[in-house]
C-alpha cells in the first residue's frame, strides 16, 4: 500500500496496525473476491483523506476502520456492508459523488451509502414527526437492509465514544438510539446492540437509576460468580457424560432489563428475581440440534425444578427476526430463580447477530420469517396515506412483548404480537374480511371482535354485510397492519359523507344568496374552528353543526373583527434563544439575574439546585427548565431539539428553597408519621408543604412535599429519613 506513504510516519503506524486488525478479521469470514473488496475500499479511503481529517478528534482513517471492524465482527455484516462502512464518512465530508464509489469500489457499495446518506438527513432532532423518519427508514431497510444495518453500527460506535460528545449531543443521541434505533436493532435480532444502546441510553437519561443498579450488581458480583459456579457443575458432569459438547456461560442481565422489570413490577433491585442467565451453547449438526438441545433440558430438570409456565419454546416456532432457543427458568435449593437458555452453537451465532448472521447460514429455518415481516411491513407503508404513527408504535411495542400463534381452519400457524384480536387476525388476512368481520369462531365458540387471541387458538373469522369499520375498532386492534387499515376505511366513508355535506351546504348557499366559494368557505372553517373543509362538510352531512349559525355568521351586516396574525412559531423561538444567548453566553444560567428572559421551572419535574437540566422554549410562557431526566424529556429532546437551550444552576446563588415532593414505604407502626414529622421539622429545620399517608395491610405509603435548597441537602434528609424505624423505601418523585 504505497498510498499509506502519503501520512506522517506516527500515524502510518496506527493506520497500518488499524489495517492488519481489519484484515485479520476478514480473512476467517470472506472469500477471495469479497477480502479484495475491502482492501480495495480501504485504500480508497486513505486516498482521499487527508492527513488532518477528524472526526470527535479522531482521524478519519481510524474513525472508520474502527467502524468497519464492529460492523464485521459484531454484527456479522458481508462485505458490502464492511465496503460501506469504510467509506460513508469519507463519502460525506469530501462531497464524494455516488460516480465516484461506483467507479472506485463498486455500484452495490455506492448504492448502500447514498442510501445512508439520504437517512442522515432526516433530521431526529427536529420538530419532523418521528413517525415519519420511521417509515423512510424502514422503506429502505425493506430495500437493502444492509443500509439500517451499518447506520445502527455507526449510532452504537458513536454512543460507545460519549465521553467525546457534548451534553446536549449525549442526550439527542440517547434519545434517537432510544426512539428508533434500538427498536430497530431488536427486530432484526441484533440483541447484544440492542442491550447496549438501551444501557448507554439509561446511563445518560437516567443516570442516577443507572449507576445505582450498576453498583449493586458490582456489590454482588463475588456471590454471583460463586453461585453459578456451583450451579452448572452437577451441569457439566451430566452433559460428558452423555458426550455432549457444549460450553456454559453465565452473565447478568443488562442494567436497563433489570429497571424495566423493577418499574414493571413496581419493585425494588432486591426483588428482582432473576438478575442473570445461565446460557448453554451445544455444538451439534443441524439435523440433531433440536433434537440436542430437549436433552440437555431434560439434564437440566433432573437437577433443578422447572416453572412449567416460564418454559419458551423458540426452536419448534423461532421468533419473527429469526432467534431460535429454548428457555427455563429453574428455582434452586434456597428459592433463588434462575433462567437457562439453551441453543446450538450456529442459534448463537443468530442470536448474537441477527439478520446479518443469515448471509453464512442461508436458507435455513427462520429467513423466511424475517422475509415475511420486510415484505409486511413493505405493504403496509405503500399505502401513503397510513398514519405512520402506528408502524412505529408497533415497532416499539413488539420490542420488549411476546408473541402468540394461532392456527387458520386449514391449519396455517400466524404469528401476532401479545394481546392480539380477532380484529387483527381478520385485517392480517385481508382488507375486506377485516372490514366485514362480526366476530369470530374460537376453538368452536363464538366470540367478539374484542376478544384477545391465546396461544393455540384456532380462528374462523365470521362476517356480515352490514359491518363497516368504527372509530372504536382503533382500540381494539394492536397491530400497525389492522390499525392503518381501519384508519383509510373511516377517511374514505368521512369522504364519502363529505361530499354529501358540501351538496347540502352548496343548495343551503343559493337559498340564502350568498356565494359559494374559497372566501365562504374558509370564513365559516375560522368562526367554527375547523382543520379543514371537509370536517366542516362531514359536520354538516352528520347534522353536528346548526346550519342556522352559518347562515347568521354569513348573511349578518357586521364587520368582522379583525383576527390578529399568529406569531410565527419558529421566529419566536428563535428570538427567546437569542436573548437567552446573550444573557448567559453558551449556557443558561438560572438565577434571581436573568432579567430579560421570562423562565420557569417545569411542574412535570420540579428541578432543584443541582439537578441537571436543560431550557425547553415554549411559545407563550419563555422558557421552561427541566430536569435531563423529566419524563418529558425524552419526547421534547427527541422531537423539538431546535427548542432546546443548554442550562446551569448559578451555585452561587443558595438563598432560594424549592419544592420537591418524596414518596416514602415501610411498616405501619405506631407514631411513624410522628417520627417522620419530627425528622423533618425538628432535626433538620424544612419546611413542609403538604403530608398525606394511607395504611394497607400493615404498610404504609406516603407522599410528603417539603422545601429544600439543593441536591445535597435532599440526599442529607433522604438520608436521616432512611433511619427512622419502619421506613423501608424513600423516592423523589416528579411531581
Amino acid at each position: 500500500m504505497e498510498i499509506i506513504e502519503k501520512y506522517s510516519s506516527p500515524l502510518q503506524k496506527e493506520i497500518l496496525a488499524y489495517y492488519k486488525d481489519l484484515i485479520r478479521i476478514c480473512v476467517n469470514e470472506y472469500d477471495k473476491r469479497s477480502l479484495a473488496l475491502v482492501k480495495r475500499s480501504f485504500e480508497f479511503l486513505m486516498e482521499h483523506t487527508g492527513e488532518t481529517q477528524e472526526i470527535n478528534g479522531i482521524h478519519l482513517v481510524k474513525f472508520s476502520s474502527g467502524l468497519a471492524r464492529m460492523a464485521v465482527k459484531e454484527l456479522g455484516m458481508d462485505a458490502i456492508g464492511v465496503s460501506a462502512a469504510l467509506l460513508l464518512h469519507c463519502s460525506e465530508l469530501n462531497q464524494l459523488s455516488n460516480n465516484d464509489i461506483a467507479s472506485g469500489v463498486g455500484e452495490r457499495t455506492a448504492t448502500v451509502i447514498q442510501e445512508f446518506l439520504k437517512i442522515s438527513d432526516l433530521d431526529t432532532t427536529t420538530n419532523q414527526g418521528q413517525s415519519e423518519n420511521m417509515r423512510n427508514l424502514i422503506l429502505t431497510l425493506a430495500t437493502d437492509f444492509r443500509v439500517i444495518l451499518v447506520k445502527i453500527a455507526e449510532r452504537l460506535y458513536l454512543m460507545r465514544q460519549m465521553e467525546l460528545l457534548e451534553e446536549k449531543e449525549q442526550i439527542e443521541l440517547s434519545c434517537e438510539s432510544r426512539f428508533i434505533y434500538s427498536p430497530l436493532a431488536h427486530r432484526l435480532g441484533l440483541y447484544n446492540v440492542m442491550s447496549e444502546m438501551e444501557d448507554i441510553s439509561m446511563a445518560i437519561l437516567e443516570q442516577e437509576e443507572y449507576n445505582s443498579i450498576a453498583e449493586k450488581l458490582k456489590a454482588s458480583n463475588q456471590r454471583r460468580n460463586r453461585f453459578i459456579k456451583e450451579f452448572i457443575k452437577p451441569l457439566q458432569e451430566d452433559l460428558e457424560r452423555e458426550r455432549l459438547r457444549a460450553e456454559i456461560k453465565g452473565r447478568p442481565k443488562a442494567i436497563s432489563s433489570i429497571w424495566r422489570k423493577m418499574k414493571k413490577q413496581k419493585v425494588e433491585f432486591e426483588e428482582v428475581y432473576d438478575k442473570f442467565a445461565i446460557r448453554i451453547i451445544i455444538d451439534s449438526p443441524l439435523k440433531k440440534e433440536k433434537a440436542d438441545c430437549w436433552k440437555v433440558y431434560s439434564i437440566i430438570t433432573d437437577h433443578y425444578q422447572p416453572n412449567p409456565e416460564r418454559l419458551r419454546d423458540w426452536i419448534s416456532a423461532p421468533k419473527s427476526n429469526g432467534y431460535e432457543s429454548l428457555h427455563t427458568t429453574v428455582v434452586v435449593p434456597g428459592g433463588e430463580w434462575v433462567e437457562v437458555q439453551i441453543r446450538s452453537a450456529r442459534m448463537n451465532v443468530i442470536a448474537e447477530k441477527g439478520l446479518a448472521a443469515h448471509w453464512k447460514y442461508k436458507g435455513i429455518k427462520g429467513q423466511a420469517g424475517i422475509d415475511k415481516w420486510i415484505q409486511r411491513v413493505r405493504e403496509t407503508l405503500e399505502n401513503t396515506e397510513m398514519d405512520a404513527s402506528n408502524l412505529m408504535e408497533d415497532l416499539q411495542l413488539s420490542q420488549f412483548s411476546k408473541e402468540i400463534f394461532v392456527f387458520t381452519p386449514n391449519g396455517d400457524l400466524k404469528k401476532f404480537p401479545e394481546n392480539a384480536t380477532v380484529l387483527d387476525f381478520a385485517f392480517d388476512i385481508h382488507t375486506d374480511v377485516g372490514s366485514s368481520c362480526a366476530g369470530a369462531r374460537v376453538n368452536n365458540k363464538n366470540v367478539p371482535i374484542r376478544y384477545r387471541l391465546q396461544n393455540g387458538d384456532k380462528v374462523e373469522i365470521l362476517r356480515s354485510k352490514n359491518q363497516k369499520p368504527k372509530m372504536d375498532w382503533l382500540n381494539v386492534v394492536v397491530t400497525s397492519k389492522a390499525k392503518g387499515k381501519i384508519k383509510q376505511a373511516l377517511k374514505e366513508a368521512k369522504l364519502k359523507e363529505a361530499e354529501h355535506g358540501k351538496e347540502i351546504l352548496k343548495r343551503r348557499f343559493r337559498n340564502w344568496k350568498v356565494e359559494f366559494n374559497d372566501v365562504s368557505i374558509r370564513k365559516v372553517i375560522q368562526h367554527f374552528k375547523y382543520r379543514d373543509a371537509i370536517d366542516l362538510y362531514f359536520d354538516v352531512a352528520t347534522e353536528k353543526v346548526e346550519l342556522l349559525s352559518i347562515k347568521e355568521l354569513l348573511t349578518s351586516s357586521e364587520k368582522p373583527l379583525e383576527v390578529k396574525a399568529e406569531r410565527n412559531e419558529e421566529e419566536t423561538v428563535d428570538r427567546l434563544i437569542k436573548t437567552a444567548s446573550r444573557e448567559s453566553g453558551d449556557f443558561l444560567v438560572i438565577d434571581e439575574k436573568l432579567a430579560n428572559v421570562e423562565y420557569k421551572l417545569s411542574p412535570c419535574c420540579n428541578p432543584i439546585l443541582g439537578d441537571a437540566i436543560f431550557g425547553f422554549v415554549t411559545i407563550s410562557s419563555g422558557i421552561s427548565i427541566h430536569r435531563t431526566n423529566c419524563p418529558n424529556a425524552q419526547e421534547m429532546l427527541s422531537r423539538y431539539g431546535y427548542r432546546v437551550v443548554k442550562a446551569r444552576w448559578n451555585s452561587s446563588n443558595k438563598e432560594a428553597f424549592f419544592p420537591v415532593s418524596l414518596r416514602i414505604t415501610g411498616m405501619d407502626d405506631l407514631g411513624i408519621v410522628s417520627n417522620i414529622s419530627d425528622v423533618i421539622s425538628k432535626d433538620l429545620q424544612v419546611n413542609m408543604r403538604s403530608i398525606s399517608v394511607e395504611s394497607i395491610d400493615g404498610m404504609f405509603e406516603g407522599s410528603i412535599t417539603l422545601f429544600v435548597k439543593d441536591t445535597q441537602h435532599l440526599e442529607a434528609l433522604i438520608r436521616k429519613l432512611k433511619k427512622v424505624k419502619g421506613v423501608l423505601n424513600i423516592k423523589r418523585m416528579d411531581t
